[in-house]
């Protein structure tokens, strides 16, 4: 085997012809993204109009503008915030009945939740965490059309702002992708088997894509978003090496479902990362299919890179009850394994628990996350899909309660949860 290793090495010239490429003045595809970076300004006018729009004053100030009601809803947020409500982490420990005070903070896991569709859910998920002590989760995903939330009462702005009052990261997922009709060859459930090649962002859509990101990046501040398509996450790349503060996590649908494919996307994050060595790429999805032995594998090749601390692995935990995965699925107990080993892992609940789910009248679905909130209304489902939005919170707090009898710390929204 030693004979054979040195074949696989890149040799310094084929790195030369493709930095010839991506540097080449006629290069057609590359310069199309820089026409866009430019028509907003170039990079450091992009981060400094972002960064404004961000500004916690500035998004209230909006929100106040148009009379959104849910400036109410983050005055109590915040109030709630100020006057410690929400329970300590040793105040949880002690009430899930455990008095571990030591915990593995160098594995501590992310605790994650998707979908959070609709503002109102947040309030609902923190009065419930207030009541019933429990956590609320360090990082939100985020499925919503774009559109729709901005026209929505101020939506995007009152998550925009709440994250930053709770002290949470989260995600949002551009309009720009394969369900918007980009394949015009492909329709419903009637064509769905289309969609195996991958989520479809063809032909001029990257473009559309970055446009778009630059768009909410400048105007509301987001800068994490789910990027499903190989031309999309090169795109991420060359934009956070052009200086654009760009962060995006690989989703589930891409497919990373052994330890080649994640060689391929980490090899690549790295290729395009800055001098300091940070890189776009903060959250890599791989396929629910993986076992703890491809993730086990994949965290060294993570590690070689120098990628440790700034990819983290988004692990499903729980999954919707229908439309995505076989169920029973609910992979706590090999995370607890898994976390006492591979640090910077974040667990993604995306379901409620099986026992629960199966007797809902409306089990949790994933094709929900696609439906408009006119028909959501119209059919009277708000108050379903908020239970399973809080079925989903209900496993977040079960799998804080594994993590921390194993001695497993977990990260929280950091402003709600003191020491």
């Amino acid at each position: 085997m030693e004979n054979f290793r040195d074949l696989v090495r890149i040799q310094e010239e084929r790195l030369a012809e493709i930095n010839a490429v991506l540097t080449d003045p006629k290069n057609e595809s590359v310069n199309r993204l820089l026409e866009i970076v430019e028509r907003y300004g170039g990079p450091q006018a992009i981060n400094k109009q972002a960064a404004d729009a961000r500004k916690p004053e500035n998004l209230m100030a909006r929100l106040q503008e148009i009379k959104s009601p849910y400036v109410a809803d983050l005055d109590w947020l915040t109030a709630q915030r100020d006057a410690g409500a929400f329970i300590s982490m040793s105040g949880y420990c002690r009430h899930r009945g455990t008095h571990i005070v030591v915990l593995n903070t160098r594995n501590a896991v992310t605790l994650e939740i998707s979908a959070l569709q609709y503002f109102p859910w947040l309030i609902a998920e923190a009065k419930q965490a207030i009541e019933k002590r429990e956590l609320m989760p360090g990082r939100y995903i985020r499925v919503r059309n774009m559109k729709e939330q901005r026209e929505d009462n101020g939506d995007i702005l009152a998550i925009a702002l709440a994250m930053q009052i709770v002290g949470a990261t989260y995600v949002e997922t551009l309009d720009t992708k394969g369900t918007d009709g980009s394949n015009v060859h492909l329709g419903g459930p009637d064509t769905i088997t289309g969609y195996f090649g991958g989520v479809g962002q063809p032909n001029d859509y990257p473009y559309k894509w970055v446009d778009e990101f630059l768009y909410y990046y400048t105007t509301y501040g987001v800068r994490q978003v789910l990027n499903v398509n190989p031309g999309t996450v090169l795109a991420g790349y060359l934009l956070y090496k052009l200086g654009v503060d760009i962060e995006f996590k690989i989703s589930v649908f891409m497919g990373n479902d052994n330890p080649l494919s994640v060689l391929w996307t980490l090899m690549t994050a790295k290729l395009f990362s800055r001098q300091d060595d940070t890189t776009s790429l903060i959250g890599f999805n791989l396929s629910n299919s993986v076992n703890n032995d491809t993730i086990i594998q994949s965290a060294k090749l993570r590690q070689a890179l120098g990628l440790e601390d700034k990819v983290r692995f988004e692990h499903h935990i729980t999954e919707t009850w229908k439309s995505i995965v076989r169920q029973p699925y609910n992979r706590r107990d090999e995370l607890v394994e898994l976390a006492k080993i591979v640090p910077n892992i974040s667990a993604k609940h995306e379901g409620g628990e099986v026992e629960t789910e199966k007797c809902r009248e409306h089990p949790s679905d994933i094709l929900d996350y696609f439906a408009v909130k006119a028909d959501v209304e119209a059919k009277g489902l708000m108050p379903a899909l908020q239970r399973n939005y809080l079925d989903k919170h209900d496993s977040v707090n079960l799998t804080a309660d594994a993590l921390i009898r194993a001695e497993i710390g977990v990260v929280v929204a950091s402003n709600l949860h003191k020491l």
